[in-house]
């Protein structure tokens, strides 16, 4: 599979996760990363999980009825450092009872990645927040900007 292939897929994987409400899948994904958001820097697999547990609000289908829709990806790639980093856009959107379906937020992940052998892997991952909607059926507690 072609590297660009490869670390897109890791920046879907991440989107389908949270989507599905598997926040250890989360946590596995970026064990080895440094995630850095409105809620801080994190690292270790327990830390990352349980920031997403704390803060995301689960639905009865075990998933928060979200949508991450990340666009807008750009990707430079070191092959010969067995590094990469890239930018992209990310808008969340929601329905759920008493909210029709609607954009709660937009932003940007800004990532770097490292070659681990034939396996790439997240080495950070940072979300900035450009635009806030309606989030309280979404998150437990207000984030920073």
């Amino acid at each position: 599979m072609p590297t660009y292939r490869m670390l897109e897929n890791l920046i879907y994987r991440y989107a389908d996760l949270v989507d599905r409400g598997d926040f250890a899948g989360v946590a596995e994904l970026l064990a080895d990363a440094t995630f850095i958001g409105g809620g801080g820097e994190l690292k270790g697999r327990k830390a990352i999980e349980d920031m997403f547990r704390d803060l995301v609000i689960v639905y009865d289908d075990g998933t928060p009825k979200t949508k991450h829709v990340t666009t807008n990806v750009i990707l430079e790639v070191d092959e010969e450092a067995g590094t990469a980093r890239s930018q992209s856009y990310v808008t969340v959107f929601q329905a759920v009872e008493g909210l029709s379906l609607q954009p709660i937020a937009a932003g940007r992940y800004d990532d770097r990645f490292l070659r681990d052998g034939s396996r790439w892997r997240f080495a950070e991952r940072r979300f900035t927040l450009d635009l806030l909607g309606e989030v309280s059926r979404h998150l437990r507690r207000a984030v920073a900007r």
